[in-house]
């Protein structure tokens, strides 16, 4: 057991490691959220503004998306609101551009909006399926193309894509959800591989089951089944998503990339 220096000093928030606290600080960048507007995303977004960076929150309600800007600047962070649906490539487009014509650029690209529209095996429709593919996996993809070249030149680039515990599970009666999810996540791994050398990281997040407008429009039966589902017993809450996207965007996980990090509670081992 080593011996203590006892000149050593324990005061502060670093405790003695200058710089550490610094590696959690986005003064200065730039962050897009999408579903942004509630639920995770809107806790994500207040967690990136209370780091300092400047946060573009997107969803498709405008409405919704003043309201969360709004609220991010009454707490003394930069935000604006930008109506995005993900579905529409043309959107996503402007989206990236109204953020350079804000901001300067884009450093972050928090991948979290999603479309839960399930239909059960065997009576799954073209549209239906277009449309959960569309919002949970192309417009993902499309955005964070748009948004390389500035991603690259900020020196900091970073990518969350926000899938779900749900891709390491069966995904019974949510299989269009959990098939997008889990091709967000492989392309996860694509991004993160073919964009390293370009500065640029690229990692995912698992959620499990988090108490949001999703997982309540379920009812009380399956708000309590999903509860049930994880080891600890309990829905998360949306704010329990932020340290750990904190975490993938900014400098502590420098050299985390191509991961996904799982915050299920307990929901799924693998």
């Amino acid at each position: 057991m080593g011996a203590v220096d006892e000149g050593a000093t324990t005061q502060g928030p670093d405790r003695g490691w200058p710089g550490l606290a610094a590696l959690f600080d986005l003064t200065g960048r730039v962050a897009i959220v999408t579903g942004g507007s509630r639920g995770i995303g809107l806790a994500v977004a207040r967690g990136l503004a209370a780091q300092g960076a400047k946060v573009v929150v997107a969803s498709r309600k405008e409405a919704a998306c003043r309201e969360a800007a709004t609220g991010i600047v009454a707490d003394g962070g930069d935000a604006t609101a930008v109506p995005v649906h993900m579905g529409d490539l043309g959107a996503v487009t402007a989206l990236v551009d109204r953020t350079v014509d804000r901001y300067g650029g884009v450093d972050i690209v928090v991948n979290n909006a999603a479309n839960a529209l399930t239909q059960p095996v065997g009576a799954i429709t073209a549209e239906a399926w277009q449309k959960v593919q569309d919002t949970n996996e192309r417009g993902p993809l499309f955005l964070v193309q748009r948004a390389l070249p500035h991603l690259e030149a900020g020196g900091h680039g970073a990518v969350v894509n926000v899938v779900s515990a749900g891709v390491f599970t069966s995904g019974a009666g949510v299989a269009m959800y959990t098939a997008a999810k889990a091709g967000l996540l492989a392309l996860t791994r694509s991004m993160a591989a073919e964009l390293a050398p370009r500065g640029v990281r690229v990692n995912a997040l698992a959620p499990g089951p988090v108490d949001t407008d999703m997982v309540r429009n379920t009812g009380p039966v399956g708000q309590a089944g999903m509860a049930r589902s994880a080891a600890l017993q309990r829905l998360a809450t949306p704010e329990e998503m932020v340290a750990p996207a904190l975490f993938l965007v900014s400098d502590a996980a420098s050299y985390v990339t191509g991961s996904v990090l799982v915050a299920d509670g307990g929901l799924a081992y693998h």
